[in-house]
C-alpha cells in the first residue's frame, strides 16, 4: 500500500545510465525553501549531494525504495534549476532530523549546526497523564509535544476541560458500524471512563533519520467496544515526516502526515453529517483561556467567522512565555471534500479539520480513505502570505527531471 501511495504522490524521475544531473522546473509562483520530492531511479542511491550553478551544495536524501527529497532554497516562477549529483561528505551534511525510539515515544530532534532542537514526539502506547487526569484518558496514537523552533510547546495534551484531546490526532466522532454507534473521538468521556470506540496504536513499522527529513510509519486500529467485545473497524497507517527549514530568515518546522484508513472487515464505517471529526489539534496550555488564542484561516476568517467554513489552511496561535508562536494546518487539495471545513472551538484552543460537516458519507471496504495534512510550526504571529506560499509548495509540487 505504501509503495503504491508514494507512486501516486511523487513525480517520477527517469535517469539514463551514467547521467548525474537533476533539473527542477519552476511552477507558476516563486519558491523559497520548497521541499522537493520525487521517485529516483535505481542509479541514485547512497550518500548524495546536489551542487547548483552557484557552487553551493545541498544534501539529497534517498531511501532504499528510491523516494528522494531535498530542500530547494529559491526558484523564480517559470525558471529552472540544474544540479549536479555527487557524493555527500558526512562532515558537511550531518543528520538534519534525527528520530529516536524511546519506550512509548518516538522523538524527533532537529540538528541546526551545533544546535540540537527538540522538534516533536509521537506517542505510541498510552503515556503519562497530567496530574489530576483519570487513568482512563490515557491513549497513544498521537503527536505530542510539538515544539516551535525556539523550543516552545505548541500542543496541549489531556487538558482538564477536554481530557480526551491529545496533541494532534485523527479520529471520528459520530459513526455507525454494524448498527451500533462507537465514538472514536471522545475516548473516555462517558461516565466512569466507558469506551464506546478506541484508536489504538498497534505497531511501529519503521523509523528513519536523514540530512533532510526524519520520519516513521506506524499502524493504528479503530476498535468498537459497544457490543461488549473488541471489534476491529478500521486499520490505519500513519506516515509522518518532519523537516527543519529556514524561509526568508524565518526558522520553521514542517510535519507531513499521511493517514490511510481501510475497513478491517467487510462492513463499512458510516459517517453521518457532524460538525467535527477527522484531524484534531489541541493547542498549547498557555492558550486555554479563550482570549489567549487567535485563529486565522486562508480565507481571512477568525475564530467566529471561520467556524464551520471551508479553508485551505488554518493557524492557531498565541503568546507563550510572552512571545507569539503558533501551529498551522495545511489541507492537501486531493483530500476528500477539499478545501475542508474547519471546526474552530469558541472557548478552547482546539480545531478539527473535517469532511464530516458536508453531509453523510462512509469509508467502504476495498476503498482506502487517504488524508494528507502538513503542519507548519513557527515562532511569531500568523503570517498569511507565508502560509499561502507554503500551501502552494505543498499543493503544487515542483517537477523533477533527471538526466
Amino acid at each position: 500500500m505504501m509503495k503504491m501511495l508514494f507512486a501516486l504522490l511523487l513525480p517520477a524521475c527517469m535517469l539514463p545510465a551514467g547521467a548525474a544531473e537533476i533539473v527542477v522546473q519552476g511552477g507558476t509562483a516563486d519558491r523559497e525553501g520548497a521541499v522537493v520530492t520525487f521517485i529516483a531511479p535505481k542509479e541514485l542511491r547512497g550518500e548524495l549531494s546536489l551542487t547548483g550553478a552557484d557552487g553551493v551544495s545541498l544534501p539529497l536524501q534517498i531511501d532504499e525504495a528510491g523516494h528522494g527529497v531535498f530542500v530547494l532554497p529559491k526558484l523564480r516562477k517559470g525558471s529552472t534549476a540544474t544540479f549536479t549529483v555527487g557524493p555527500r561528505e558526512q562532515t558537511i551534511f550531518p543528520v538534519g532530523v534525527e528520530v529516536i525510539r524511546r519506550a512509548d515515544k518516538v522523538n524527533f530532534i532537529a540538528h541546526e549546526g551545533v544546535n540540537v532542537l527538540p522538534l516533536m514526539s509521537y506517542q505510541t502506547d498510552p503515556g503519562e497523564l497530567p496530574q489530576g487526569v483519570p487513568d482512563f484518558y490515557a491513549h497513544g496514537a498521537h503527536l505530542h509535544p510539538i515544539f516551535s523552533p525556539s523550543g516552545k510547546v505548541v500542543t496541549g495534551n489531556h487538558p482538564p476541560d477536554h481530557s480526551w484531546h491529545r496533541g494532534v490526532w485523527l479520529a471520528w466522532a459520530r459513526t455507525v458500524f454494524q448498527g451500533r454507534e462507537p465514538d472514536f473521538w471522545n475516548m473516555g468521556k462517558a461516565k466512569g471512563g466507558e469506551l464506546t470506540g478506541e484508536v489504538r496504536f498497534m505497531k511501529l513499522l519503521r523509523t528513519w533519520s536523514g540530512p533532510v527529513q526524519g520520519g516513521f510509519v506506524s499502524q493504528h486500529q479503530f476498535i468498537d467496544h459497544t457490543s461488549g467485545d473488541e471489534v476491529p473497524v478500521l486499520d490505519e497507517t500513519w506516515e509522518v515526516t518532519a523537516t527543519s527549514l529556514n524561509v526568508s530568515g524565518k526558522p520553521l518546522f514542517l510535519i507531513d502526515l499521511i493517514s490511510t484508513q481501510t475497513c478491517a472487515g467487510s462492513d463499512p464505517l458510516k459517517l453521518p453529517s457532524y460538525p467535527y471529526g477527522g484531524l484534531g489539534v489541541r493547542g498549547s496550555r498557555a492558550w486555554d483561556q479563550a482570549e489567549a488564542a487567535t485563529l486565522l484561516t486562508s480565507e481571512g476568517a477568525g475564530r467566529a467567522s471561520g467556524d464551520g467554513k471551508k479553508a485551505r489552511w488554518v493557524h492557531l496561535g498565541g503568546l507563550i512565555e510572552t512571545e507569539p508562536t503558533g501551529i498551522a494546518v495545511l489541507v492537501h487539495p486531493d483530500n476528500f471534500r477539499a478545501p475542508q471545513t474547519m471546526r474552530l472551538s469558541p472557548e478552547h484552543p482546539q480545531i478539527s479539520v473535517t469532511p464530516c460537516a458536508d453531509g453523510d458519507w462512509a469509508i467502504e471496504p476495498s476503498r482506502p480513505y487517504v488524508s494528507r495534512y502538513r503542519l507548519v510550526v513557527t515562532d511569531g504571529k500568523a503570517d498569511a502570505a507565508l502560509l499561502d506560499r507554503l500551501w502552494a509548495d505543498y499543493a503544487e509540487p515542483l517537477k523533477v527531471q533527471c538526466r
